[in-house]
């Protein structure tokens, strides 16, 4: 499929149903219970109660939107929410079961899940998070679409593309980076040199609206961790006392 049919597919996904989703729960009945309502409200909905069948499902096809749950007996929630943004940015609401699960919550968001929901839930709550989040998607894809705004920001021998949204070291290697570090590092590109208030680089970098301010402080320790060579003697993301952080290199846009 050629870009300019792909944009028109991003385009039209919010308002064309069915939505198709991909539910990975090992719990039986709440693979029926979505199954069921989500069917009744024109998503289409396949299951899969573990890493073998969720891989063999996307392998088949794409769907829209996963809802993952973090608690699969044998399998990793957060493992398996890895591998798939390894190779997509296929949106993902994640699902605990209990408060104690607040830990893997937090590192789901920041591995780049786009939302969560805690256990027990409405499914018409969920319908309604699905609904948000796939607009969501499809708002920050015509955005970038319409403003032809995608540009390469270069700063010594590092890129950012926000086409391909990569990050390249000089040595021309891949640096994975998450929904999170991707947005805090094209906000500081985008305004070198100034001091940007921990306000404004949690708007950056908000994925829903329950985000603490001090997941900012641990972003930013990770995103050191990527491109600084001593990240306890930090050259590119310095602290600004009083006010936030401050990108210091020089960035050159083409």
């Amino acid at each position: 499929m050629n870009e300019t049919a792909l944009a028109r597919e991003h385009a039209g996904r919010a308002s064309d149903l069915p939505i198709r989703v991909l539910v990975v729960d090992d719990d039986p009945a709440m693979r029926d219970l979505l199954h069921h309502y989500l069917g009744e409200h024109d998503v289409q909905v396949q299951t899969a109660s573990n890493r073998q069948e969720m891989a063999s499902r996307l392998r088949v096809g794409e769907p829209h939107l996963v809802i993952l749950d973090l608690r699969l007996g044998s399998d990793d929630g957060l493992a398996l929410l890895r591998e798939i943004r390894a190779r997509s940015e296929l949106p993902v609401i994640i699902t605990t079961g209990h408060r104690r699960d607040e830990i893997d919550r937090v590192i789901g968001l920041e591995l780049g899940a786009d939302d969560y929901l805690t256990k027990p839930f409405s499914p018409r709550e969920l319908l309604a998070r699905i609904r948000t989040v796939l607009r969501r998607q499809d708002a920050w894809r015509a955005a970038q679409r319409d403003a032809g705004n995608f540009a390469t920001y270069h700063f010594e021998g590092w890129q950012l593309s926000t086409r391909t949204r990569r990050l390249t070291d000089p040595e021309g290697s891949n640096i994975p980076l998450t929904k999170g570090e991707y947005a805090l590092l094209l906000a500081f590109v985008s305004a070198p040199q100034r001091p940007l208030t921990r306000e404004h680089l949690l708007q950056a970098t908000r994925v829903h609206e329950d985000v603490f301010d001090r997941s900012i402080d641990v972003q930013i320790l990770r995103l050191r961790r990527k491109l600084e060579a001593d990240p306890s003697q930090p050259r590119f993301i310095l602290t600004e006392r009083g006010v936030g952080y401050v990108f210091a290199p020089v960035v050159q846009v083409g």
